[in-house]
């Protein structure tokens, strides 16, 4: 099934050059674009994309703000963050306020597609620049993690529920809780999506 598109964004030149790069591509449904926040919420009201590619600095309502009323009206949709921005608190902001990625604008039409393709199946997905502006402002060294917390780790990644986990590794719901509790105080998250992006600036699981 084909992964269905809509971008958000007020310069034409960026939503029309995003346009004719995914609409050569055979496995995208491109739904269309709006230039601000109150034409994106319309839009939704009437139908929802697979992906939201959106950005950040638009007239009225930022993205940022976008990004948490969308995820709260519409957690089926995944948005990717698509900027010039490189800042760390802008990459923050957005993946804490609910973005899936974080990709710049000047990313390849193969970096857009893998971005795409990741956050369609519910993981996230950093592009290099954006993991390594997050890097520089991380002091401390990667935490020391187990094989088993490893594991566990890659399979919420991967956007699987602790039931799922436990299934797939033959071990209890309690247990495969307390291994995500201890990785979540390990890397000093405030929650599971903040943990794997913190995963992914550490290294400590591959995009």
């Amino acid at each position: 099934m084909n992964i269905k598109v809509f971008i958000v964004d007020d310069h034409y030149m960026v939503v029309e050059g995003i346009r004719t790069m995914l609409q050569t591509e055979s496995t995208i449904d491109w739904l269309g674009h709006a230039s601000n926040a109150d034409s994106c919420l319309a839009f939704l009201q009437q139908q929802q994309p697979d992906v939201l590619l959106m950005d950040i600095n638009m007239p009225g309502k930022s993205g940022i703000e976008l990004c948490s009323e969308v995820k709260q009206k519409y957690p089926g949709v995944f948005v990717l963050a698509l900027s010039t921005f490189n800042q760390q608190s802008f990459i923050e902001k957005m993946m804490q306020n609910g973005a899936s990625g974080y990709v710049l604008k000047n990313a390849s039409q193969y970096e857009l597609m893998e971005a795409i393709g990741t956050v369609a199946k519910g993981k996230t997905f950093l592009s290099d620049e954006a993991a390594a502006a997050l890097r520089k402002d991380i002091n401390s060294t990667a935490p020391v993690i187990t094989r088993r917390e490893k594991e566990v780790l890659e399979l919420l990644a991967d956007g699987l529920t602790n039931h799922e986990i436990a299934e797939k590794l033959f071990l209890s719901h309690t247990t495969v809780d307390s291994h995500r509790k201890s990785l979540v105080t390990k890397l000093k998250a405030k929650n599971t999506p903040e943990l794997i992006k913190l995963a992914f600036v550490h290294k400590l699981i591959g995009a």
